[in-house]
């Protein structure tokens, strides 16, 4: 951030009242060019003014800081080699939460992971690796599909699926999948048409689970008949795995038809342009 001393941050912010639009524009952009390291004045500020109108310029802008910084997480995630499923979810999480904290998702997600792992023994089979997975997401902890609001944007941050314990598909499958991948377990993402599951797929086992379902177990010919019932042509991608980035965007796909089903032009767009990021 370029250095200003208080005295300026505090003279420029005050011109955000002035009536002449060209100044007030000019500001707005001076303002922006300091970056994200003017956030915690401008909410200073925003504390300490008495002018609605004031508040709400100052609204705008850090959401506009916020969602710059957002953007640019966002590209450097789509240009690591690893593209680490968690810090993808965190940086979509913050669209809705800009303070929430990576370091709180992942504990909280290691806490899921060390209950299930507690749960393990040696020498398990895999539906067996399953059935506990299972058990202690769906039965102990109560994980469940959000029926009522399948829609709300809600199912789509990870915080809050963590902490009302409903999610859409893809949610709850992002959360399967962390802890099966933290316990070892080949256990990818499946891309199909309305619906986001799970593959266990190793040299000799390979069959699907339905976290939306309480992890329900199914298998290809199952997939096959969905398709069939769809009038949907069978393609490879509708049953092997997915990327880490195939996940991300096809969260924010349901983040877009979210925000349209409420009406939120502005957020509409700025989930595409998220979405443009990580799709190029």
């Amino acid at each position: 951030m370029e250095e200003l001393t208080e005295k300026e941050l505090h003279a420029l912010v005050s011109l955000l009242d002035d009536e002449d639009k060209e100044v007030k524009s000019h500001v707005q952009d001076r303002i922006f060019s300091l970056g994200h390291g003017i956030i915690p004045f401008l909410e200073k500020k925003w504390e300490d003014s008495f002018n609605p109108e004031v508040q709400k310029e100052i609204e705008d802008m850090v959401h506009k800081l916020q969602f710059s910084q957002l953007k640019e997480r966002l590209y450097d995630w789509a240009n690591t080699p690893d593209q680490d499923l968690l810090t993808g979810l965190w940086i979509i999480n913050t669209y809705q939460y800009p303070d929430l904290d990576f370091d709180k998702l992942n504990t909280d997600m290691h806490q899921i992971y060390f209950e299930v792992w507690t749960a393990f023994k040696n020498n398990l089979l895999p539906h067996e690796q399953i059935k506990i997975i299972n058990n202690i997401l769906f039965n102990s902890l109560r994980f469940s599909a959000n029926t009522k609001n399948f829609h709300s944007p809600g199912n789509s941050m990870l915080s809050n699926v963590l902490d009302t314990k409903k999610g859409n598909p893809i949610s709850l499958c992002a959360i399967y999948l962390l802890v099966a991948k933290k316990l070892g377990l080949p256990i990818y993402g499946v891309n199909l048409p309305n619906l986001f599951v799970l593959t266990y797929k190793s040299k000799d086992v390979n069959f699907y689970i339905n976290a939306f379902n309480k992890g329900l177990v199914f298998n290809k010919q199952d997939i096959y008949n969905y398709l069939n019932h769809l009038k949907i042509e069978p393609l490879d991608v509708f049953f092997d795995p997915c990327t880490n980035k195939d996940i991300i965007v096809r969260m924010l796909r349901n983040l877009v038809v979210a925000f349209e089903k409420l009406g939120e032009t502005e957020k509409v767009q700025e989930v595409k342009e998220m979405l443009s990021i990580v799709s190029e």
